[in-house]
């Protein structure tokens, strides 16, 4: 048995409040600990956004009744809330900021809306980035002109990670994450039937999007400058996948620690790689607390093929149905009890803990 700390996956997206036929509290952190991933850092993009005091107290309330691993929640910079999320800060895992495209309150438009964040949001509290190309180059000068560090979300392109490697050699503080799905699937060709066990087109649309080989190339050569692996779990229901306007994401918390187990069988990654990305950094950079009495106990030899029929999510399917795998999570221990056990979750709703409080 390989024994390793609980995972920490600082990206996911568990669509409560508003879109609880996708995923709950409940769900999704038994999808965590099935996958070996005892803490949670959820997003705050939901229905409501989570943007002010009111819409964290919604969250923080629900996960408390609901969760089985341990959480924090993510605050959503908006046009006009600046103030009002940097008062919140210690009670959140950090601050959303969504450079790109997104809906509603937590749409920034252009960068004067930017600064505010970036001076009024603690300094030692971590705000992340989703930001794609030029507009993640925006943020890391943002970054380098406020003195502040800055954390990249699903960094899936060539030349995004050259982009970070340089800022980083030049003492710029940004560290950054990848996400399985840009590590091990590539954009599908024009006449491609999809990914996984011939899935429709709407099932491979996630943004980032799927990058090019020579991309997915790049983040393999670059691994050292991969600071966290993080799943962009983010879950819609099949009938959304397959629709004529199919939203985009995949879930992921169960297939992380499986795919990186079979990475390094094939000898791309050590299971020292997967420590310090999904331990041991993210821990340092979002400022969490250690898990005490809290590990993994994982088959080593267990050759299996994923499939979501076996999965706890409630979106009901994954991209990487069918893949072979090497690696099955056999037992997790959180804080000195078992929590899942043989395809079991043991921990009742309500065991996770808020490690803000």
């Amino acid at each position: 048995m390989l024994k390793l700390p609980g995972l920490i996956d600082p990206h996911v997206h568990v669509r409560e409040p508003g879109q609880t036929h996708k995923e709950d509290w409940d769900t999704v952190t038994q999808a965590a600990l099935a996958g070996g991933v005892t803490m949670i850092l959820a997003m705050p993009n939901t229905k409501p956004p989570i943007f002010d005091e009111a819409t964290l107290t919604l969250a923080l309330d629900a996960a408390k009744q609901k969760t089985r691993c341990d959480y924090a929640q993510f605050l959503g910079a908006g046009p006009d809330n600046a103030e009002i999320v940097a008062s919140l800060a210690d009670k959140s895992a950090g601050l959303k900021m969504y450079l790109d495209s997104t809906f509603g309150e937590l749409r920034l438009d252009d960068m004067t809306l930017w600064a505010p964040h970036f001076i009024n949001f603690p300094k030692d509290m971590p705000i992340v980035l989703h930001s794609e190309s030029r507009t993640m180059a925006a943020g890391i000068l943002f970054a380098a002109i406020y003195d502040r560090p800055v954390h990249i979300a699903h960094v899936s392109l060539k030349e995004e990670i050259l982009l970070i490697k340089a800022a980083k050699e030049r003492g710029i503080q940004v560290t950054c994450e990848v996400c399985p799905h840009h590590l091990f699937l590539t954009s599908p060709s024009p006449n491609s039937e999809g990914i996984g066990g011939g899935q429709g087109g709407g099932r491979m649309e996630v943004r980032p999007r799927l990058a090019t080989k020579a991309d997915v190339e790049a983040l393999w050569q670059n691994m050292d400058v991969i600071d966290c692996f993080a799943t962009d779990h983010a879950p819609h229901t099949l009938a959304e996948k397959d629709s004529e306007n199919p939203p985009p994401g995949f879930p992921g918390l169960e297939t992380l620690l499986p795919l990186l187990l079979t990475a390094v069988d094939d000898g791309r990654l050590t299971v020292d790689d997967i420590v310090q990305k999904s331990v041991i950094n993210p821990r340092k950079i979002f400022r969490l607390p250690e898990q005490p009495e809290t590990w993994v106990e994982v088959d080593e030899t267990a050759e299996y093929e994923i499939k979501a029929a076996d999965q706890f999510s409630r979106c009901g399917w994954t991209p990487f149905e069918g893949w072979q795998v090497k690696g099955r999570v056999k037992r997790v221990f959180l804080r000195g009890k078992v929590a899942f056990e043989d395809g079991k979750v043991l921990a009742e709703k309500g065991f996770g803990q808020n490690i803000r409080y």
